[in-house]
């Protein structure tokens, strides 16, 4: 059986340090297996994560913005703005080729997860709470994560820095 693997956007230090912190506060602790990421695609094979290899990362950071918090129902997100990290998500999926998962090809709305599998009451208090606190940050991603997808818990597998 082949190996699956997520690919991820590496936050600069001090956006991971803020989305990280949130994530360990309201995440369920016996379900947080896994440190804030943004996901750029969630299942990709051996042979898509190999054509990386050839892939030329950005020379710089990609400048980003936190700005809003999303309910997702069950849990809720920090939104992700960038059209430059868009683009170069379209660039990735180009160079990777292959199928890919149906949540991979649908519509991208880049986010960070900060609680997940909560009851839909105790999301929306925490998006309400957090909704009416929030002031949107400005961040960076410097470079991409490969990860081994395990069953639950991810391995690392591959780090792509930007410049």
């Amino acid at each position: 059986m082949d190996r699956t693997f997520i690919l991820t956007a590496e936050l600069d230090p001090v956006s991971f340090a803020w989305l990280d912190g949130l994530r360990r506060e309201h995440f369920p602790p016996e379900r947080n297996l896994l440190p804030a990421h943004l996901t750029l695609f969630h299942r990709l094979s051996s042979a898509q994560t190999g054509r990386l290899d050839d892939f030329t990362v950005p020379a710089a950071p990609i400048a980003i913005r936190c700005d809003g918090v999303r309910l997702l129902g069950f849990g809720v997100a920090i939104e992700v703005r960038s059209s430059e990290l868009e683009r170069l998500r379209a660039a990735l999926r180009t160079a990777m080729g292959g199928d890919f998962s149906r949540q991979d090809s649908q519509g991208w709305r880049p986010h960070v997860t900060i609680q997940n599998k909560a009851t839909a009451a105790v999301a929306r208090g925490l998006h309400d709470e957090l909704q009416i606190k929030f002031a949107p940050r400005a961040g960076a991603v410097i470079g991409l994560l490969i990860w081994e997808y395990l069953g639950g818990p991810w391995r690392p597998a591959g780090r792509m820095p930007f410049g």
